[in-house]
């Protein structure tokens, strides 16, 4: 293929040769041999707001992951769980922590300001960070606990409205115990800063592009910014054009991508996989038609999922969403329930019970597995 020098090119890619490549990129192609900090640099995080779900993210894209080493990252501290990309929380390295969230807090001040900013009655953000600061770095506190002592410091104002409003300013990792394998715990915050003993230091707008695409590619400027949660992000391809590769997509758009980034050919085996709720597989896409298909093909509603409530967890068949899954543990067994879109050839339901029995013995070890389809 030639590029002019403006890094304009005419090659399409197929619907399916961008699926190929986005499964390649998030590790869903065969589960890589990385370490874990690795490959969660690699992805740039896993949404995880939910407390052991993403789990399943890491377990779906790692060879002979052990659950019971990535909580002790957690507790290392070299993952944090903390709000960066759509202000939403993320499992995220030490590293990425300190670099990733000064570059979306503009968008969670923002997110912050329209839902509690009515709460604050001009209350001075330098003083609120530094109240913020003090208390928690007494030690971690909860939402509720941080809220009640602003209000003894700002009186006359909403405690949870504070409490939001200082957790978007003033950068806070959700502690272990809470998120840690096999435990739980109260959901307590503490400094980012004070956490990791570093300071901040904001990846170039560059470095995150070229690195979304790394992860994430092929893309266009909106899957990036659906992604990020950022604006105007346009001005920034146009500096990093020269050295793309830039595709037509199946809709015509333009998809940007890494010269060297892995793009296996259309019919590359995609193997059975399952993501969970939130998965960034289905959350960081302007157009998931790469992993949806049509229009029609995939409806979560029929499942009982209404618009807006929590991303179900999915069933990836030939690298498309084809299913939703969960899974029932009582009584000494686990039972495997999944639902599919569309009809399953004998091959396919086939693969399905040979994955789902591995996630029910990682979810469950020693459980009675039950597997059904339906």
């Amino acid at each position: 293929m030639k590029i002019n020098a403006s890094g304009a090119a005419g090659e399409k890619l197929s619907a399916r040769a961008v699926n190929r490549a986005t499964l390649a990129r998030q590790l869903l192609l065969e589960r890589a041999a990385l370490p874990v900090v690795d490959a969660v640099e690699h992805l740039l995080g896993l949404q995880a707001q939910t407390t052991h779900t993403w789990y399943v993210g890491l377990w779906s894209r790692l060879a002979g992951l052990d659950p019971v080493a990535v909580g002790t990252l957690l507790e290392s501290r070299e993952l944090v769980r903390i709000p960066v990309m759509r202000a939403t929380i993320h499992l995220l390295s030490a590293a990425d922590a300190l670099a990733l969230r000064p570059v979306v807090q503009p968008m969670i001040d923002r997110a912050a300001m329209s839902t509690f900013g009515r709460h604050l009655g001009g209350v001075d953000r330098d003083a609120l960070v530094d109240a913020a600061r003090e208390i928690t770095g007494e030690r971690p506190r909860s939402a509720a606990e941080l809220g009640r002592l602003l209000a003894y410091r700002f009186p006359g104002r909403d405690a949870a409205g504070l409490a939001q409003v200082a957790r978007a300013w003033l950068p806070m990792v959700q502690v272990p115990p809470r998120g840690v394998w096999g435990r739980s715990g109260q959901a307590l915050q503490s400094p980012l800063e004070s956490w990791l003993g570093r300071a901040q230091r904001p990846l170039p707008l560059e470095r995150l592009v070229l690195r979304h695409l790394a992860a994430f590619g092929p893309a266009t400027v909106r899957d990036v910014q659906t992604w990020s949660g950022l604006t105007r992000l346009a001005e920034v391809f146009t500096a990093l054009r020269p050295g793309l590769r830039v595709f037509t997509g199946p809709d015509g758009a333009e998809l940007f991508d890494l010269p060297d980034a892995p793009r296996p050919g259309p019919d590359s085996p995609a193997p059975v996989r399952f993501l969970y709720d939130f998965d960034n597989l289905l959350l960081s896409y302007a157009d998931r038609s790469r992993i949806l298909g049509r229009p029609g093909d995939v409806d979560y509603t029929a499942h009982g999922y209404a618009i807006g409530s929590n991303q179900p967890a999915t069933v990836l068949v030939d690298g498309m969403a084809a299913a939703t899954w969960t899974v029932l543990h009582r009584r000494g067994s686990a039972t495997l329930a999944v639902r599919a879109f569309r009809p399953l050839t004998p091959a396919e339901q086939a693969e399905i019970e040979t994955e789902g029995a591995a996630l029910l013995t990682f979810l469950h070890p020693g459980a009675a597995p039950d597997i059904r389809i339906g």
